[in-house]
């Protein structure tokens, strides 16, 4: 079993002479006095108050673990190594070190660090040691899973150490990053007891701090895996302005959290309690809440990067609560997660923290985009004093029926041939191949995929893009025996007698099936039969072109062009079985059926041989050979007017002359 690296966490604070700095940052203070020798009411300036780096680097790790276990009170665990000249624990895995009581209570008995470095030197090298030590140490969650045999190989040990202090230079960094790596080695090798295990993986986050203005900056470098056991990270910020961000855009990273600012909270102002206005209140939450926004199409556009933060943020707009919204356990919700509010102290936080406590529940609903209407994605409720975010099915319910496959993305299609799609599953179904039966050079799944390739060559989705698959038991024949990879001669006559059955069927004008009927390439003369079987005959044609592997198969091509050319039906109860048709006569009954733009491109022809012309046009003009060609051509194409033929030709023909003689008479 894998144990990802946040669920142990070890913080090693510098606590020496270097920590003592100022940030150089003042607090603003106003100090309002009512003296009488200043005058009632006068401001007097007072010495700048400046936190020091230890009270900045003790501030943003409060609050790392303050977000930590808001969300996840149990199994995410966290302890401090406190380094002066000694190393100071402070906490332990049992859970009832794990909050924020119990730590600042140690670090107020620890107190500030001293600037006087006559006191004696700190070392960030002991605490590293501590805290891998502290890392071999089975939690209470490691120590059950220990307890089964079958379990015990699966439980790894990982971990996560956060070295905060200020450093002078780049080397000094690489010479921790070099001692931790050896440390993890020395420690490896050791023999555990029972309740300690080796350190199978640990991240490593170094973040150094500075005053402001800077002294000395170190470059930082993104997580680099320098071994198996190790991945380094290093941090420099500015302790006063940035080093409570990073950490908290860090808390996101480690335990796959996200951030969510609820817009549009109406509040009564501080002031004037006549008049209110819109707040925004930012939450954090595990990511697993975003799962259905994440599958939108416009999910990017939702998301924001945070001004000065490194992490991006969703907004979601109060909904007004309604009398019906106190049922909670109405709303289809598919999952709860524990929320955090990144201002905790904050006013609007506060209030509506004491919303939701007081047994109200609030709707959020995603941004409008152009004309959509209200989308109602997350729900915020108190569940025994604990605030959780659920999230809302926004597409399907999980208490419907599944979709249904003729439900397309343009609405209800019911033109798909499900059932053909069923009986083509049921023929190509797979079944397991054991390893220990000889097999011979194709493998099993090559066969596999060879048979499914050749049955789907030719296979229209819908029924109205086919008349072929819609003839039933007049094609069921051919349409099942042309998919195989060879063909007997037994086989041959068989499609062979299909073809001579649609022949006969098209001599008797027999309507073809009503499914045919709504071909889409019908055009205008759709409905008329000769145009269904012109299609009917097309199709067919392009299907077995495709299935054209052996010589049986094109024996059978041949069949329906050489039938198609001649436009009879012989009787197939006088074809032998023998009759293998020559290259020669298949090549020309290609030739006769025209391109279409559903017909594969044609296979070549054989070349016809050349013609000498010189001898025929000898002696003759351009204008003689055209008039001669016209002529020829018009001869075949088209009779002669008949009354252009009783007068010979000689002068014009005059038109109805029965009329005259009639008149006459």
């Amino acid at each position: 079993m894998s144990w990802p690296n946040s669920l142990k966490t070890v913080f090693v604070i510098d606590h020496g002479p270097v920590m003592a700095r100022a940030s150089d940052l003042p607090i603003e203070l106003d100090v309002f006095n009512k003296s009488r020798s200043h005058g009632a009411g006068a401001f007097i300036p007072v010495t700048p108050v400046c936190k020091s780096l230890w009270t900045c680097a003790a501030e943003a790790s409060f609050e790392y673990c303050r977000i930590v276990w808001d969300i996840y009170p149990t199994g995410r665990l966290i302890r401090f190594m406190i380094c002066d000249t000694k190393v100071n624990p402070v906490g332990s895995w049992g859970t009832n070190q794990q909050n924020l009581t119990s730590i600042t209570y140690h670090f107020a008995q620890l107190g500030v660090p001293v600037s006087d470095s006559r006191l004696g030197d700190s070392s960030i090298m002991h605490g590293l040691t501590a805290a891998l030590e502290a890392l071999t140490e089975c939690s209470d969650a490691q120590l059950e899973k220990l307890k089964s045999a079958e379990n015990k190989s699966k439980v790894h040990n990982r971990g996560r150490v956060i070295c905060i202090s200020s450093f002078r230079e780049d080397g000094y960094v690489r010479s921790l990053e070099s001692f931790f790596q050896e440390t993890i080695l020395q420690i490896n090798q050791r023999n555990f007891p029972p309740t300690h295990m080796p350190i199978h993986h640990c991240d490593f986050v170094v973040v150094n701090i500075f005053p402001n203005p800077p002294t000395i900056t170190l470059k930082e470098h993104p997580r680099l895996e320098l071994s198996p056991l190790l991945s380094c990270e290093l941090i420099s910020v500015c302790a006063s302005r940035w080093l409570a961000s990073r950490l908290v855009s860090l808390v996101l990273q480690h335990y796959e959290l996200a951030s969510t600012t609820v817009t549009g909270i109406p509040m009564k102002e501080e002031q004037n309690a006549s008049s209110s206005a819109n707040y925004d209140v930012e939450i954090f939450h595990p990511v697993s809440a975003h799962a259905d926004i994440l599958k939108l199409k416009n999910e990017s556009a939702l998301f924001l990067m945070k001004e000065g933060y490194g992490y991006k943020t969703v907004t979601l707009k109060w909904c007004t609560p309604r009398a019906t919204s106190n049922s909670v356990e109405m709303w289809p919700c598919s999952s709860a997660y524990r929320i955090s509010p990144v201002d905790v102290t904050s006013r609007p936080s506060s209030c509506l923290t004491n919303f939701l406590l007081g047994g109200r529940s609030v709707m959020l609903e995603l941004p409008r985009s152009g004309t959509g209407g209200r989308t109602t994605s997350h729900m915020l409720a108190a569940h025994g004093g604990e605030i959780f975010l659920h999230s809302l099915l926004i597409g399907r319910s999980v208490i419907e029926d599944p979709p249904s496959i003729s439900e397309g993305s343009g609405g209800r299609v019911t033109d798909y041939r499900i059932p053909d799609f069923g009986e083509l599953m049921k023929e190509n179904k797979l079944v397991p191949y054991l390893l220990s039966e000889p097999f011979g050079t194709p493998l099993p799944i090559e066969r596999a995929s060879n048979r499914m390739e050749r049955w789907t060559q030719y296979w229209p989705m819908t029924i109205s893009s086919t008349i072929v698959f819609n003839m039933g038991v007049h094609m069921e024949t051919l349409t099942k025996i042309i998919v195989n990879e060879e063909l007997t001669d037994d086989q041959v006559i068989e499609c062979k007698k299909v073809i001579y059955n649609l022949l006969a069927l098209e001599s008797r004008n027999e309507p073809l099936p009503p499914t045919c009927s709504g071909h889409r390439d019908r055009g205008a003369k759709g409905n008329r039969r000769e145009e269904q079987y012109r299609i009917l005959f097309k199709e067919c044609e392009i299907m077995l072109r495709h299935h054209c592997r052996s010589e049986q198969h094109r024996r059978v091509l041949a069949c329906l062009l050489e039938c198609r050319s001649k436009g009879t039906a012989p009787n197939p109860l006088l074809v032998p079985s023998s009759t293998k048709e020559s290259a020669q006569e298949i090549n020309s009954a290609r030739s006769s059926i025209p391109d279409t733009p559903l017909s594969p491109v044609a296979m070549p022809a054989a070349k016809a041989p050349r013609l000498d012309v010189r001898s025929s046009l000898a002696g003759k003009s351009l204008l003689e050979v055209w008039n001669s060609s016209v002529s020829a051509e018009v001869s075949k194409k088209q009779r002669e007017f008949v009354g252009r033929v009783k007068a010979g030709g000689q002068g014009p023909v005059k038109l109805y002359g029965h009329l005259d003689k009639e008149h006459e008479t």
